[in-house]
């Protein structure tokens, strides 16, 4: 699996850099940055902000907002020495990214509060490619990034834009730089980073598209796996995450996650829905463990979790939709799997009873539905 760290944060800003030092002799404060307001200078000092901003959130772990500072330059920094600050702080965000342990995360608005060194490399990275367009546009001089790296953002902190025919045309789209034949013009935009869901013992961590197309080879989603791990389920649900990727339907919070180990960053399983509810607001839940990592009570304490943060979300919600409004979660579990009988009952769920059976095998039913509603009443 390709890794979204330092080394893509320092070959995203020297190609930026080396493209606008070949204009650096002509007016930054006339011309505006592509569709943006702001003229190409205030976006070069722009993207340093930002950069030193991320190095900043991930050195101080800070939890709560961004650490109040801000990058101020000297009166009388010419083009070419905004260009070396651009640098400047590009090398500090990779330090910074290359230097954070993979489990902390610090606090970035969009959309779950929080985002990890990957995180923080791919939003860097966006606001480089990105504002590099808009300032190469106002300049009038050919830009375009690697498409490797294009795709790298798009499967990390775009998991809701269906990919496209390129990766450069749909990242530009999908943040409102420009058309895609058949799809309607983007307005408004944000990139969004996985999430990550505290428990007691674990920490239920958002699987990307670019993880979960990584498990669905056979490779092990950029996380440390205890032995035996990952289980063929994890694999399996990872190939849901892929396909709802690539038909524009997936939403990480009603996607997958890992169930990681706090004590030593071990990866013990899969967790996660089959998709967002359906028009009754209704979402099934799905789990395995590794072989190993049965027995300890992981699998109860990950559902419980899941389903805590769920209907605390969509309590949050001012104003339910489809994608918030969750009136109940469902399992449906063979009826010979005595130990996810035992997950799902310890977690609350109950069964739904006869009607709510599931599938059947020769005129018998094998499978029961279990059910756990947000008011905690029972089915």
């Amino acid at each position: 699996m390709r890794e979204m760290g330092s080394e893509q944060v320092r070959a995203a800003v020297a190609e930026a850099v080396a493209v606008l030092r070949t204009a650096v002799d002509r007016d930054w404060e006339t011309p505006r940055a592509g569709r943006l307001e702001w003229n190409v200078r205030y976006t070069a000092e722009h993207v340093a902000g930002d950069l030193i901003a991320y190095a900043g959130q991930l050195t101080s772990g800070a939890q709560h907002a961004y650490v109040p500072f801000e990058l101020t330059l000297d009166e009388g920094t010419g083009n070419a020495d905004v260009l070396d600050v651009v640098e400047a702080t590009g090398g500090l965000l990779a330090a910074a990214v290359a230097t954070t342990p993979p489990g902390v995360r610090a606090f970035h608005p969009y959309p779950f509060r929080a985002a990890d060194r990957e995180g923080f490399a791919a939003t860097g990275v966006a606001e480089v490619l990105l504002h590099t367009h808009d300032m190469a546009v106002g300049l009038g001089i050919a830009y375009e990034p690697p498409a490797e790296l294009c795709e790298d953002l798009l499967t990390r902190i775009f998991p809701h834009v269906r990919p496209g025919p390129a990766p450069w045309p749909t990242l530009l789209w999908a943040t409102g730089r420009g058309d895609l034949p058949g799809r309607a013009p983007v307005s408004g935009w944000r990139w969004c980073n996985n999430p990550a869901v505290p428990a007691e013992r674990l920490t239920l961590t958002g699987v990307t598209p670019a993880a979960a197309y990584d498990l669905r080879a056979g490779g092990d989603g950029g996380f440390r796996w205890i032995e035996g791990g990952p289980f063929e389920g994890t694999r399996d649900a990872a190939g849901m995450v892929v396909k709802a990727y690539e038909s524009g339907v997936h939403r990480p919070e009603w996607g997958m996650f890992v169930l990681v180990r706090n004590d030593d960053g071990r990866a013990l399983g899969g967790i996660g829905f089959h998709g967002a509810p359906d028009d009754e607001g209704r979402a099934e839940v799905g789990y395995d463990l590794a072989v190993n990592a049965r027995g300890h009570g992981y699998a109860t304490e990950a559902l419980r979790t899941l389903a805590a943060w769920t209907f605390a979300r969509a309590a949050a919600a001012a104003d339910a939709d489809a994608d918030t409004r969750v009136t109940e979660l469902f399992a449906v579990i063979d009826r010979t799997n005595v130990a996810s009988q035992g997950v799902i009952t310890r977690a609350g769920f109950t069964p739904a009873g006869a009607e709510g059976a599931g599938g059947t095998d020769g005129g018998g039913e094998t499978t029961t539905a279990y059910v756990l509603r947000p008011d905690g009443d029972p089915v």
